[in-house]
This record gives structure tokens, C-alpha cells and sequence, in this order.
């Protein structure tokens, strides 16, 4: 591993966090440190949304404004302009879930169009990313991949998720800006992957414009990017992939049991990070043909791909290689990273406060279930105050 070990500089990871900022995270991440707190706060939050009770001000003060960057693009900017300054960019992400209407899908689609022509005009964003269930119903996906038929009104709903994914990828490729395409639950990934293959034979022909998430805790992952690879020799394309630990586990292993099948989910921790370091592995041995985006708050992970791009001799900013971080989180490495001149980009999450609460309650929760992020994230903000009582 590496021995220089700039994680641990809190003065550079905390450099745009105001003294009150920094007792906000600290209070926030303390919170969240508390399993029974997450779970009442959680369930009174979901409550006093539905019966409509003036909390937003409470939640744009405290949660919403340390895990998000605004509730629209423009609210977002001087977030994006600080961090830029730090060398850190910005994929802007909006994380309006559980929509299940045409017009609220064709709505999605012109939110990440405005993006993509926003990022075209700034620097700070070279990055667009949307989920697969905000172009169409999550049903649909499900049903395809499972191959069932679809009814004849369902294979022109079908039409139009495709149309929508495609007017993204065009819109991208035509303004050379990377789309991320993000991976959902097992049951539904199938369909998402076939689609985003023909994407990228489509518009991944001078370079990777089109990323699949391959999320590792899934144990089949390897083998999928290993015939993802295969395919993309003999069609002549570029392979893009964001590659992350995974964000459903427990749902995926409580319908699994639940339905009597093999989880795909690998069976320890120990097993994730082999595997996801494995991804890494057979990543940076192809980058002649293909892109990686890590999506990472793990500094193993972090360090490891450090060491592979300086053995393989490769620029600190190869444009093939990125850092990704969650805004509101893993500051130290963010930062840090971005200060040694590496590819670094944050996903800012934005939108109506009331719309992305199912997002920071599942922040809340991974965090909560995640062993040893949350006091890492104290323990390092802790040192922090105390270095700049120290330094007065």
C-alpha cells in the first residue's frame, strides 16, 4: 500500500467547511452514528412530510444542505464553483425518486438535457449521471429482464424509455460529456445492461461518452466486465464502467431469501472489497480500450489504484481514470486526492427538499449499516477542530 498516506491531512480535506460547518457535520454525523436515532428520526421525517408539517426549513438547514447541493442546477453553482477551486468536479445528480408517470419520465429527461447543456458551458462539470427508474417503470425493466413478453402498450411504453436514453446519449456525445448510467436492484439489471451495451456501440466509437455502473458486491460482476470486454473487441467500441460496492444489499438478500434463490450478493465484506479491487484490477490492464470512473469512499481502494496508475507510469490526471466521491462525504479523500492533481468528482445531489428525502434517509442508513464510515468521518473532523483550536 501506499505509505503516503494523505487521507489523514484534515486541513486540506476541510478546507471549505466554515468553523459552523464543521460542527454541523459533526453533529449530523454523530446523529447518524445513533442506529435507534436514524430509524425514529426516519419514520417521524417520513410522517411529518406526508401530514405536510413546516419542516422544511429544519431539513434545508441541517441534512439537506450538508449531503446536497440545492433544491435546482442553479442553487447548486456556488457549490460547484468552491469545490472547483480545489480542484474537486462536480457530477450533478438529481435525485428525485419514485416517479412512476410518463410526464414525470420525460420530465426527468429534460432535467439531465439541461445538464448536459450546463456542463457544456462549465468546466466544473465534464459528468452527467441519471438512474435507469427515472426514464421508466421500474415493472418494465423487471419484466424484461426476467423475459417475460410484453404486452403490445408496454412494449410502446418500452419505446419510449429507449428513445428517452437516447436522446441523453446523443445530447452527450454531440457535447462531449461523460454520461454515467447508475446500476438499481438485481431483479431489474438485465434489461438496464442489454440497453446501455447498444449505447455504447452506438456513441462509445472514438471513446467511452456512455458508463455502466458494475455494482461489485454483486459476486458476478467480474465475469459480466470480462464479456463486456469480449464484446467490445469484436464490435470495435469503448468500454466506460463507474465501478461501486453496491447500495441495495439488504433488499437484495431479504428477496432472495424471501423468494428461494442464490443471493447474488457476495457473502462477506472481505469478499466485496476482493472484488471490487479485482474490478479495479481488470480495468487498469485494458484502458486501451476502456474508462474508469471509481466510485469509492474506501481509502484501501483509494490507495490501490493510486499505486496501479503510478506502476503503470500514467499522469496523476489521466483522463481515463476518475475519483468519485458523494458530496457531504469521504471529504478527505476528495480533497486530498484533487490536491495531488488526480481526476476528482463529486455527486451533488439536488432538488425539491420534500422530493429527495428518500436519498438522505438512505444516506443516513448506509452510513448507520457501514462499518467504521461514520466514526471515520467523526474521528477526522474531530481532529480537525482541535487543529484549528490549536492553530488560533
Amino acid at each position: 500500500m501506499n505509505t503516503d498516506l494523505i487521507f489523514d491531512d484534515t486541513e486540506i480535506a476541510f478546507s471549505l467547511k466554515t468553523d459552523s460547518e464543521l460542527e454541523r457535520a459533526y453533529f449530523l454525523f454523530k446523529m447518524i452514528s445513533i442506529e435507534p436515532l436514524v430509524r425514529i428520526g426516519t419514520a417521524a421525517t417520513n410522517f411529518a412530510i406526508k401530514a405536510h408539517l413546516p419542516i422544511e426549513g429544519l431539513i434545508r438547514s441541517t441534512v439537506f444542505d450538508h449531503f446536497c447541493g440545492g433544491v435546482n442546477e442553479e442553487d447548486c453553482l456556488s457549490v460547484i464553483d468552491n469545490m472547483y477551486y480545489k480542484g474537486v468536479s462536480s457530477v450533478l445528480d438529481y435525485s428525485v425518486e419514485g416517479k412512476e408517470s410518463e410526464k414525470e419520465f420525460d420530465s426527468a429527461k429534460d432535467k439531465i438535457l439541461k445538464i448536459i447543456d450546463f456542463a457544456n458551458e462549465i468546466d466544473a462539470i465534464p459528468i452527467a449521471v441519471f438512474k435507469p427508474s427515472g426514464f421508466g417503470r421500474f415493472y418494465l425493466y423487471e419484466k424484461i429482464s426476467s423475459g417475460e413478453a410484453l404486452t403490445e402498450n408496454e412494449e410502446e411504453e418500452w419505446s419510449r424509455v429507449l428513445e428517452r436514453y437516447d436522446a441523453v446519449c446523443k445530447k452527450a456525445k454531440a457535447n462531449d460529456v461523460a454520461v454515467l448510467i447508475d446500476a438499481e436492484e438485481s431483479w431489474m439489471q438485465d434489461a438496464c445492461d442489454a440497453l446501455i451495451t447498444n449505447l455504447m456501440i452506438i456513441y462509445n466509437t472514438e471513446k467511452p461518452i456512455v458508463y455502466n455502473t458494475l455494482q461489485m458486491y454483486r459476486h458476478d460482476r467480474l465475469a459480466f466486465l470480462e464479456k463486456e470486454h469480449e464484446k467490445a473487441k469484436k464490435g470495435n467500441y469503448f468500454l466506460g464502467f463507474k465501478l461501486v460496492r453496491g447500495a441495495y444489499m439488504e433488499k437484495e438478500n431479504d428477496r432472495a431469501e424471501e423468494k428461494d434463490y442464490k443471493s447474488p450478493i457476495c457473502e462477506s465484506k472481505f469478499e466485496t472489497d476482493q472484488n471490487f479491487n479485482n474490478g479495479l484490477y481488470y480495468m487498469m490492464d485494458h484502458l486501451d480500450c476502456m474508462s474508469l470512473f471509481a466510485g469509492t469512499h474506501n481509502e484501501d481502494s483509494s490507495y490501490l489504484l493510486m499505486n496501479l496508475m503510478n506502476e503503470k507510469k500514467l499522469l496523476n490526471n489521466d483522463p481515463r481514470i476518475w475519483f468519485g466521491q458523494l458530496y457531504g462525504m469521504s471529504d478527505h479523500i476528495s480533497f486530498n486526492l484533487a490536491n495531488k492533481g488526480y481526476n476528482v468528482a463529486k455527486y451533488i445531489p439536488f432538488g425539491p427538499v420534500k422530493d429527495v428525502m428518500p436519498y438522505l434517509i438512505r444516506r443516513a442508513e448506509e452510513n448507520t449499516s457501514v462499518a467504521g464510515q461514520t466514526g471515520r468521518e467523526l474521528a477526522l473532523i474531530k481532529k480537525e477542530k482541535n487543529r484549528r483550536k490549536q492553530s488560533l
